[in-house]
């Protein structure tokens, strides 16, 4: 489990990139969305197919790279404007799309089951 302090905002790429790159190579993506590698943040990375991620850290002594491959399904991403280059997550939200949970499944309410008067014709469903 991954545990980055409070002041660690995590950044996510929206347009896929080639994960061919290592350090450099990502430090120089996140340059192009117009924002610091070295400011101490997360940034992640998709490929097109969005299997593969990589994330990129400087934590203030040196760069860390974290890479996830699916065997099966895709990452998917937060709903973002679609104006945007990069979108700004927390780390619940990090976790959560590193564990493969989808974000654009429909909310659905909470679930009551059918009310079903007892034999003695009161609804219990209520008192319970």
């Amino acid at each position: 489990m991954l545990s980055l302090p409070p002041s660690v905002r995590v950044f996510v790429a929206v347009e896929p990139i080639d994960m061919r790159g290592s350090f450099d190579a990502l430090a120089g993506a996140v340059r192009r969305l117009g924002l610091d590698p070295v400011n101490g943040h997360l940034y992640l990375f998709l490929n097109k197919r969005r299997r593969l991620a990589k994330a990129l850290w400087f934590d203030g002594s040196g760069w860390c790279l974290l890479a996830k491959r699916l065997e099966a399904g895709s990452f998917q991403l937060p709903p973002f404007p679609t104006d945007t280059r990069q979108v700004p997550i927390d780390g619940t939200a990090f976790a959560a799309l590193l564990a493969g949970i989808d974000f654009t499944a429909a909310r659905r309410g909470w679930y009551r089951g059918a009310r079903v008067p007892d034999q003695t014709g009161i609804d219990r469903s209520r008192a319970m």
